[in-house]
Parts: structure tokens; C-alpha cells; sequence
């Protein structure tokens, strides 16, 4: 029987190996380095473990679970978020490929290309994803092995076609992935709009405490995900039991915590776009966004960050300075809000130039607003600058 993916979500002991043996209502914590395998059997077709690092059963639980929700055919859940893009990286690329990327990409991705570039000769090309006729110039012109995006982008909150960006890099041969962080997979499916890859960091809305940094890719076709765990395992990209039930606690909660961030984050952007000393608010849901009925169309629901841009930098850097609820800290998706300068923090790593290319200033803020009553965080801006 098809269910909807926050039943799920809510029984997500059933996607653990031997779950009908325990009925367990959650899964066990297999936290062994080694398995002996004179005690399998595999006479039923059982999958035998030897190692941590290549299986593990509690791991194979979370990416039983990614699977089917993303509607893939295997995953790999990694140690970190940035880790799942090195593996992406490891799997589809090679000394002197050619990958396109959206310019408005999170900076830790950034800094990653430029290691790529140096170390193996990997060309790295620039485009504005929201200009098809650009991207089919650098596609039509080089040997792109890889495509890779985000939707909504991290800072510029920019709403990339899925599957328009799919379309086209298939016409010219190329694999498309999609860092599906901001959005998540209760909002939108990439592998739906045709991605070969759809890849997040859990760290964020998925395990939603903030108590743990992983990630995780899902692969489109067996083929790919034989691949991916073949490079998960060669170069230990695969994430610990611990972690993994970490994340696991927050996955419920999901759906109901998504809407609340949404709705939260909307009532505060619209109070921003009232302030004299606000001159943009960037939020998917707002009208005043380009592609706000894209998003309305592309995600069930939008992330709780947005960015607003200060009349100047010392504004923003007061402000930042005075909030007692909001906390100056990098990342986003948990239960606290928070609030970052990206040129200071999250894209420090972008000249001044680039971050102008994608429409991010000196003194624009991001916003990530958490689970707080909203008249506290509305007040706590408020006297912030007084």
C-alpha cells in the first residue's frame, strides 16, 4: 500500500534490517566495528556484514529510509554534509573533468571545487542557472561530467527549474545533482524532476536538533548506487551508528517542524520588508521573489531562511551584535534561530566580486528562524536596534 511520506517517516523502524523479527518500535544501535561471519547465514539471501565501514545495520536502516522517500534506488549516508558532495565529487568526476555549478552555491562546496581544481586539474564552470541559453553555451561547448545545484540556492534563495536543468543536461550526456538541504525531501523530490542525484546535509532540517553534522546521497539508478557505495567505501565517506540514530530522532518530526519554520520565517520576513532600515527581503514565499510561483509550483513547502539586506554594515553588524534569541552562528534548520553575515561567515571564501554575482552584499543577513513564539524573536529585533 502507498503511503505518504510522513507515515513514513513515523514508522521508520520498518525500513531496518530484521524489523519483523523484533517489532521493534525504533531499531537497534549495531555500534560494532566488525561482524563474524561464521554467525550469518545466507542461505535466505540475507546481506552478510563484515565491516562498519562498508555496512552496517543501523546505517543501512537511515538509507533504506532516504531511499524510498526520494524515490531512488540506494543511498549512502556520509559523516558529514560537505562529505556527501566529496563523494559526489569522487564518484562522477576524474583528473581534468569538467563540472558545471550554480555560482550561488553554499561556500563550503565552493571552497571543495577550488581543492578539485588544484589537486586534479578539475575545470570549474560558473553559471547563473536561471539563464538557460548560458548553461547550454558552457554545455554544448565542454565535456561536462557533472551538473550541480541547489534549489532554493544558499544565500541567494534564487529558485532553480529542476527539471528543465535535467532535460538539458541529459541532451548533452551530462549527470545532474541536486543539494536538496534547504528544501528537503518532505518539500521536494529531485529525482522526480529527472536529477541522477539528490544529496543533503541531515545536519540541518532533517535531524533538526542540531546536535550532530552528517549528510547523506541518493542515487537515481542502481547502477549509480553501486557506484557511490563503492567510493563511500573506498574512501571511508560512511557515517557512524551513533550519528545515524541521532539523526534518526528528528526525522518524525519532519513535516510538522518544516511548516512551523515556514510560517514562522514569512511572518518575520514581511515584518522586515515594513523597516526603513531594510532596503530587500529575499524570501522564496514572498511575491516580491522572481521566482516565487516556481516555488509555489516546485516545493510543497519553503525553508524558514531567508536574507534581508541592511542600509548599511554597521547596521547589520549592530544588529547582530544586540540579539539576545537570535545567535550569531553558521548553519541552519534547528530549533534555535540564528542569524550570520555571509560574507563574515558561511561564504567568507567568496571575493567580494563573487558574492555581488550572486546578489549577496556586506550588509545582507541570513536568517534562519527556528521554533521560537514569533512575537520573542519579532521583540528581540526590535530593541536589538534601539
Amino acid at each position: 500500500m502507498k503511503q505518504h511520506i510522513e507515515t513514513s517517516l513515523s514508522h521508520i523502524a520498518k525500513f531496518a534490517p530484521f524489523a519483523e523479527q523484533t517489532g521493534a518500535s525504533h531499531f537497534p544501535i549495531y555500534n560494532t566495528g566488525t561482524f563474524d561471519l561464521k554467525k550469518q547465514d545466507d542461505s535466505n539471501g540475507n546481506k552478510i556484514y563484515d565491516y562498519t565501514r562498508s555496512d552496517n545495520p543501523t546505517r543501512e536502516m537511515l538509507e533504506n529510509l532516504f531511499t524510498h522517500v526520494e524515490n531512488g534506488a540506494g543511498c549512502v549516508c556520509t559523516h558529514t554534509g560537505i562529505a556527501s558532495v566529496a563523494l559526489l565529487f569522487e564518484t562522477t568526476l576524474k583528473a581534468n573533468s569538467h563540472i558545471l555549478v550554480e555560482a550561488d552555491c553554499y561556500g563550503g562546496t565552493f571552497r571543495l571545487l577550488k581543492i578539485f581544481k588544484e589537486k586534479y586539474n578539475v575545470t570549474v564552470h560558473f553559471a547563473n542557472f536561471l539563464h538557460f541559453d548560458k548553461m547550454e553555451e558552457v554545455l554544448k561547448n565542454n565535456p561536462i561530467d557533472l551538473v550541480l545545484c541547489e534549489s532554493p540556492t544558499n544565500p541567494g534563495l534564487k529558485i532553480i527549474d529542476l527539471e528543465k536543468v535535467a532535460n538539458l543536461s541529459h541532451k548533452y550526456n551530462s549527470l545532474f545533482a541536486v543539494d536538496n538541504s534547504l528544501a528537503t525531501f518532505i518539500s521536494q523530490r529531485p529525482l522526480d524532476f529527472g536529477a541522477d542525484f539528490s544529496l543533503f546535509s541531515t545536519t540541518k532540517y532533517i535531524s533538526g536538533h542540531g546536535a550532530v553534522v552528517a549528510g547523506a546521497i541518493v542515487a537515481s539508478t542502481q547502477e549509480l548506487s553501486n557506484q557511490i557505495h563503492y567510493y563511500a567505501n573506498a574512501n571511508g565517506r560512511s557515517q557512524n551508528p551513533m550519528d545515524v540514530y541521532l539523526i534518526s530522532l528528528g526525522i518524525p518530526t519532519l513535516k510538522i517542524r518544516m511548516k512551523e519554520h515556514q510560517e514562522s520565517s514569512i511572518f518575520i520576513a514581511k515584518f522586515l520588508e515594513k523597516q526603513d532600515y531594510i532596503t530587500k527581503v529575499t524570501h522564496p514565499a514572498l511575491e516580491s521573489h522572481p521566482q516565487y510561483l516556481l516555488a509555489q509550483k516546485q516545493m510543497a513547502y519553503v525553508p524558514g531562511l531567508f536574507c534581508a539586506d541592511f542600509t548599511s554594515v554597521e547596521l547589520a553588524e549592530k544588529f547582530i551584535e544586540n540579539t539576545k534569541i537570535f545567535g550569531e552562528k553558521c548553519s541552519f534548520g534547528s530549533p534555535d534561530s540564528r542569524i550570520e553575515i555571509p560574507a563574515k561567515i558561511s561564504h567568507a571564501t567568496f571575493s567580494k566580486e563573487e558574492l555581488a554575482a550572486i546578489g549577496i552584499a556586506s550588509s545582507t543577513v541570513r536568517f534562519s528562524i527556528g521554533l521560537e513564539n514569533v512575537e520573542d524573536l519579532i521583540e528581540d529585533i526590535k530593541q536589538a536596534l534601539k
